[in-house]
């Protein structure tokens, strides 16, 4: 049975930082696109960060330069490292593997930015 657990969620003050952990079981992960999303109160699902299996990276625009997605294929761990939160980046974090037509959701860890 598949699984993506994500850890690491938490309260922060602004401009702080939190590095998620999204543990996989169950699935041949250093084959797996891995993904990072959150989900705001009232909005909807956004993407965040990509890294592929050959460890290419993508971000959007909203995280450049402030989110580092990583991986480590030897204890099948996604991280993503958030420095210099803003209260906008409150929300439901959630990890995301797919490879072809397959695709697998953790079930989020929250992430809090206030003071």
């Amino acid at each position: 049975q598949v699984q993506l657990v994500e850890s690491g969620g938490g309260l922060v003050q602004p401009g702080g930082s939190l590095r998620l952990s999204c543990a996989a079981s169950g699935m041949i992960f250093r084959l797996f696109t891995m993904n990072w999303y959150r989900q705001a109160p009232g909005k909807q699902r956004e993407w965040l960060a990509t890294i592929t299996s050959g460890d290419t990276t993508n971000y959007a625009d909203s995280v450049k330069g402030r989110f580092t997605i990583s991986r480590d294929n030897a204890i099948n761990t996604v991280y993503l490292q958030m420095n210099s939160l803003k209260a906008e980046d409150t929300a439901v974090y959630y990890c995301r593997g797919w490879l072809g037509t397959v695709n697998y959701w953790g079930q989020g860890t929250q992430v809090t930015v206030s003071s």
